[in-house]
C-alpha cells in the first residue's frame, strides 16, 4: 500500500473476487466484492467516498464493450452516490507521438494490441460525450513500462495527451502518488494525463 493512503479515512478496494487479493486488505483499506459495469454496485460502494479510481480490466471480453460499459456505469453510479471525482487508468498506446498520430497508429503496430487500445479510445470518447459537469474526471496514462520492480523516485512528470520523452517507465508507487495527488489537489480535468519518471 502507498504510504500516502494512510491519511485517508475510508479507502475501499473493489474487486470481482476478494479471495484472489487478500494482500489488498489492511488497516486503512477495506476489500469488497463489486462490479464496475453495474451502476447500482458502483453507487452502493462509492457512497461516502471523495473519489473513485478505475484501474479495472477484463481480458476475456471485448475491450471496447468492457471499457465503455464501465464508463457508463461509473458516470451513473458516481452521480447517484454524490462522488464528483473519477480517475480512470488509461493505456500509453493511445497517446500521441506527434499531433494527430497515436502510438497505436504506427505502421506494423500489432492488431490485437490496437483492438485492445481502441477500448480505451472509446472509453475516453464516452466520458467526454456523456459525463456531465458534476463529474470531474481524468484519464491518467502511465508509460508502457509500468513496473512493480522499478526504482521508486517519489516524483513524476506529466504531459497532456502526448508521450513523455525519456525512458517511458514508472514504478507502481510513483503512479499511485500521481493518482493521489490528483485526488488531493485536482489540477487536470477531462484530458489524458500522461505520467512518467
Amino acid at each position: 500500500m502507498h504510504p500516502k493512503l494512510a491519511q485517508y479515512r475510508c479507502v475501499t478496494a473493489v474487486v470481482r473476487d476478494p479471495s484472489k487479493y487478500p494482500d489488498l486488505a489492511g488497516d486503512s483499506v477495506t476489500l469488497v466484492r463489486g462490479d464496475v459495469t453495474d451502476p447500482a454496485s458502483v453507487a452502493a460502494l462509492a457512497a461516502g467516498h471523495d473519489a473513485a479510481v478505475n484501474a479495472s480490466v477484463r481480458l476475456d471480453a471485448s475491450s471496447e464493450e468492457y471499457f465503455t460499459t464501465a464508463a457508463k456505469a461509473l458516470i451513473a453510479g458516481l452521480e447517484k452516490a454524490g462522488v464528483r471525482r473519477l480517475l480512470a487508468l488509461g493505456i500509453a498506446t493511445t497517446l500521441e507521438t506527434e499531433p494527430g498520430v497515436r502510438v497505436m497508429d504506427a505502421p506494423g503496430f500489432p492488431e490485437p494490441c490496437r483492438v485492445f487500445s481502441q477500448g480505451h479510445v472509446a472509453e475516453f470518447a464516452l466520458l467526454n460525450a456523456e459525463a456531465g459537469p458534476e463529474l470531474d474526471w481524468l484519464m491518467v496514462v502511465p508509460p508502457q513500462d509500468l513496473n512493480a520492480e522499478a526504482e521508486v523516485t517519489g516524483g513524476y512528470r506529466t504531459a497532456v495527451g502526448t508521450v513523455i520523452d525519456g525512458a517511458g517507465r514508472i514504478a507502481h508507487a510513483d503512479l499511485a502518488r500521481a493518482l493521489l495527488d490528483e485526488i488531493d489537489l485536482p489540477r487536470h480535468s477531462r484530458v489524458q494525463l500522461a505520467v512518467s519518471v
